[in-house]
């Protein structure tokens, strides 16, 4: 069965159309003019790839990849489709499934590292954020935010609260997540509509922040196009996340971004992407690109384009050698919108003197067959209380740990 779409065209169109962006590479030169006086021309070729589903067999897991002194096993399956996790003091793991709009209860009574106890301990319609603040669980939906009180003893849940009911229409990115500042307020994150428009409601494509119980809201950060992982370095308190960058730009094109989020800056998008590129598809209303450019602020690093980064976790547990110490761990979920597929893995960034300086597989193997298939795209991730690290994986329904052998 040939699992490839494959197409390529070439546009020449007035500016304001809807076009992609080429690399250098292309036979057709890409002109973006600064305004709407000359015509825009791009040309675009772009493919569709997702890899063949197959099972997260004990010989698949045998072949994960993790540094020398690491092993890697099924803390938890048959979990549904696990997206984010947070894990309190007690050692409760808590597992979102937006598709079935619960939250799971994970337990681990025998210290094996694997779950002996799983249950659903709450119903919320497309839940998938959480958060953990005050012994309450903050559990966050496309539209909604609720929090409810944490059972220590059990970690079951009391009654959820409706804290916000207002929150913009999901779109493409409807997947929310959330996380408390070292201010003790509390960060939103909410993704575009699209892959690439203005957008009518000013809260997408935002970092919003609000306190505990969601009231005083704004936003924080805009022209952030899906900032799904993001958290606090914790000796710098600096505020860092990843963005998705945008399809059908190319192979390699646009990005992933790794930014330095700060109140009241914008990253561009849709207009200015990476180190000043201009996107062809959309012009700036009232001002040139170069403008908009200028008040827009450039990512730190840099990662493949098409990785999806997904959720992010600062390491600050025990287990781990002294060098992982407050170094990040983020999970890439894999491409769709290219040739050849990336991502699939966990990836681990180095930060010296608080500032990261670049990125290195730490779990990886998820795609096999010769890259024509895969058993996991991962999602969630979450340091637990053991110092072992969590990730969930929501195609073949695993949370898979790991940990110092």
């Amino acid at each position: 069965m040939n699992l490839w779409k494959k197409f390529t065209f070439a546009l020449a169109v007035s500016a304001g159309s809807l076009v992609g962006c080429s690399d250098d590479s292309n036979d057709l030169d890409t002109m973006i003019p600064e305004n709407e006086k000359e015509p825009t021309t791009a040309q675009i070729q772009g493919f569709v790839f997702y890899p063949a589903l197959t099972s997260a067999t004990e010989a698949n897991v045998q072949q994960l990849k993790v540094p020398a002194g690491f092993a890697v096993n099924k803390f938890a399956e048959g979990v549904g489709k696990p997206r984010i996790i947070a894990v309190d003091d007690a050692g409760h793991v808590y597992v979102s499934d937006r598709a079935s709009g619960t939250v799971t209860l994970l337990q681990d009574t025998n210290n094996d590292g694997k779950a002996d106890i799983q249950k659903i301990v709450a119903t919320i319609r497309q839940a998938h954020g959480l958060a953990i603040q005050g012994g309450r669980l903050y559990v966050m939906s496309v539209n909604e935010l609720y929090s409810t009180d944490i059972n220590m003893a059990d970690g079951t849940l009391g009654r959820p609260q409706l804290l916000l009911s207002d929150l913009p229409d999901g779109g493409q990115h409807p997947n929310r997540t959330l996380a408390f500042g070292p201010d003790g307020k509390l960060y939103m994150s909410v993704g575009s509509t699209c892959n690439s428009c203005p957008e009518p409601n000013p809260e997408n494509a935002t970092m919003l922040v609000a306190n505990a119980d969601g009231s005083d809201r704004r936003i924080f950060a805009k022209g952030l196009r899906n900032t799904i992982g993001f958290g606090w370095h914790p000796q710098t308190k600096e505020f860092w996340g990843m963005d998705h960058g945008i399809d059908w730009l190319g192979d390699d094109e646009q990005q992933e971004e790794l930014n330095k989020i700060t109140d009241g800056a914008d990253y561009g998008w849709p207009y200015i992407y990476g180190a000043g590129n201009y996107n062809p598809s959309d012009r700036p209303s009232g001002t040139t690109y170069a403008e908009y450019a200028k008040r827009t602020t450039n990512p730190t690093l840099s990662y493949q384009a098409h990785s999806a980064p997904m959720a992010m976790v600062f390491y600050t547990g025990t287990q781990f050698p002294q060098e992982y110490q407050n170094d990040a761990f983020v999970a890439m979920r894999g491409s769709w919108n290219r040739s050849s597929p990336v991502g699939y893995k966990v990836v681990r960034v180095h930060f010296e003197n608080g500032q990261p300086t670049r990125f290195d597989d730490f779990l990886s193997g998820f795609l096999v067959n010769s890259r024509n298939s895969h058993f996991g795209r991962l999602v969630g991730l979450a340091v637990n209380r053991d110092g072992s690290l969590l990730v969930s994986d929501d195609t073949n329904g695993v949370i898979y740990r790991v940990a110092r052998q």
